[in-house]
């Protein structure tokens, strides 16, 4: 098993989709490239914001190679391997492990609700068990609020229980602080992630291993230099975030990437997703020219 381990800032970096609706391969490697170039620590593919869940698993996976083929360093990335039906998320965690991936990010088993925890800790269990022979670091994903179910404290450490060192970490998309908090403080080696870049200088001081956001697509310079203490960077990569507050936030870091790239085809969005709305578009932007310094139209 992988004992590289993820830490600092890490984007949950999107996916650019073709006219066709088909991962862009290209320019998503480009754009990986580019955020690691310019102050990721990490990435973590095909997440939320990169709309895992609207891919078929033949798409996600070539997503996958693309990253392997591109020459990028599959050691400074988890991918997202959860799925509604467990044999699709074992498929996608072995594949992941055979390409060199450093972790799998796995979301809980979505369509069914108010399943038991025995049912998840069993969900679990295939996973570990079909991947033992080339296991692979499973971070887990807790996003009640789209997946509809828990990674509760008390099962997280069931399963740190029953599959150990497997279980390394956790991102936190819930926005429930207390619960990161709590999560954190299980075990020293269990690292967790909040999902947004405010928790950075807390992070630097030892409570979490780093953050896992979607605004690091827009910011992870700003991230970078927070990560190593500056308080004015924090204060600008959080004035950005806080652009999204009550809009699309998957829609709208596409949109300002196509902005700041010059590429309208990074806003493009996979079904059901809709693009970001044209005056949301008009705030976000001229927000972050704004605390870029750019001069504002």
């Amino acid at each position: 098993m992988s004992t590289t381990k993820i830490r600092g800032v890490v984007a949950a970096v999107a996916t650019p989709i073709n006219e066709d609706g088909s991962p862009d391969t290209a320019r998503a490697t480009k754009l990986a490239r580019f955020l690691l170039d310019n102050g990721c620590d990490g990435l973590n593919v095909l997440g939320t914001t990169g709309e895992a869940t609207s891919f078929s698993l033949d798409e996600r996976k070539r997503v996958m190679d693309a990253y392997k083929s591109a020459g990028l360093p599959l050691d400074r990335m988890m991918v997202g391997t959860g799925a509604s039906a467990t044999a699709d998320a074992i498929a996608l965690t072995q594949y992941a492990s055979d390409l060199g991936f450093a972790g799998a990010l796995v979301l809980p088993p979505f369509y069914y609700k108010a399943v038991p925890d025995d049912g998840l800790v069993a969900y679990i269990e295939q996973i570990v068990k079909a991947t033992s022979a080339k296991p692979l670091p499973i971070y887990l994903y807790h996003y009640p609020q789209q997946s509809g179910l828990h990674w509760h404290i008390a099962l997280v450490k069931r399963l740190l229980d029953t599959f150990g060192a497997r279980i390394v970490g956790l991102k936190d998309s819930s926005g429930d602080m207390n619960y990161a908090r709590e999560a954190a403080a299980i075990s020293k080696n269990f690292d967790v992630f909040p999902s947004t870049e405010a928790v950075l200088l807390e992070a630097r001081g030892g409570a979490f291993a780093g953050c896992i956001s979607a605004t690091a697509n827009l910011n992870a310079d700003l991230c970078q230099r927070a990560w190593k203490g500056d308080q004015s960077a924090l204060d600008a990569a959080v004035a950005i975030r806080k652009l999204f507050e009550g809009k699309a936030l998957v829609s709208g870091v596409k949109a300002l990437l196509s902005h700041i790239h010059s590429d309208p085809a990074l806003a493009r969005m996979k079904p059901p997703l809709a693009a970001f709305p044209v005056p949301d578009r008009a705030f976000v932007v001229a927000g972050y020219d704004q605390v870029r310094g750019k001069k504002v139209a």
